[in-house]
């Protein structure tokens, strides 16, 4: 895959998804892009692990959720794809399963659709998460998504770019309210407890310049976001944590938290 070369609505702004891809080792992204990833790291030297760590857990997640049967994914803030999209784990498992990828960058959902092609379970759109209604009524969820069945929501490592706290609350209450008893929501957050809380306010800094503004949240706040779902076990853990397949490969904590919860 070649660098980005496509016109950017934001050419002098950061976005999240590209900066997060730069973490993750993906080459979508802009210089703007990389000179706010390398300031956060300049504030979180792990930061590059901690983003790592959180996709391992999404994998984990999604393996999960196949695993009990659920075969159509609702993934909210998707960002670029990059190697072990939620769609490749779900295929091993249930080659019908259906994902629609939702995010508010149009060049991460520009390259979605580069790479995804033509594949027939499978489209990105391009959505704010912080208007639930238009993702739920937007044709191609309507396509490939049916609420009279269960559902897993993903929203990983995303919330923390909605810092108003009654908005979060309303966007998961709508979500919430679509999904059918059997659905699984999957959330992971970013939160500094631990960590000196000079930190939260260095990064916040930096995503001020950004197109999305970022909030850390803690334990029990991020626990909220489930609501009336029964948050299964291991519960809400650090991303590291949650059913690692392999105890020894992440071993120290990523400062995002992970949970699935079950309707």
């Amino acid at each position: 895959m070649t660098e980005l070369d496509m016109t950017d609505p934001y050419p002098n702004q950061p976005s999240s998804a590209r900066i997060y891809d730069y973490w993750l080792g993906g080459t979508h992204n802009f210089e703007v892009d990389r000179q706010a990833a390398e300031q956060v790291i300049s504030v979180y030297p792990e930061m590059r692990y901690s983003a790592q760590a959180n996709r391992a857990f999404l994998g984990r997640a999604v393996t999960f959720l196949a695993q009990q049967g659920i075969d159509q994914f609702l993934d909210i803030g998707s960002g670029i794809p990059t190697e072990g999209n939620v769609h490749e784990i779900a295929h091993q498992i249930n080659p019908r399963s259906r994902v629609v990828y939702v995010d508010i960058d149009p060049i991460a959902v520009a390259y979605s659709q580069r790479i995804l092609g033509e594949l027939p379970h499978v489209v990105p759109v391009v959505a704010d998460a912080r208007d639930p209604d238009t993702i739920l009524e937007h044709s191609q969820t309507r396509r490939l998504i049916d609420f009279n069945k269960p559902v897993a929501l993903l929203i990983v490592a995303m919330l923390h770019f909605v810092p108003n706290d009654t908005q979060l609350h309303r966007i998961l209450g709508v979500f919430r309210e679509k999904m059918i008893a059997g659905s699984y929501l999957v959330l992971s957050h970013a939160s500094l407890d631990g960590l000196p809380p000079e930190i939260g306010a260095r990064v916040s800094a930096i995503y001020a310049k950004a197109t999305e503004q970022f909030k850390a949240r803690t334990h029990s706040d991020v626990l909220q976001c489930f609501g009336d779902f029964d948050v299964i076990d291991p519960g809400l853990v650090d991303a590291v944590d949650w059913r690692p397949n392999d105890p020894n490969e992440w071993p120290n904590k990523s400062y995002y938290l992970g949970g699935v919860g079950r309707k």
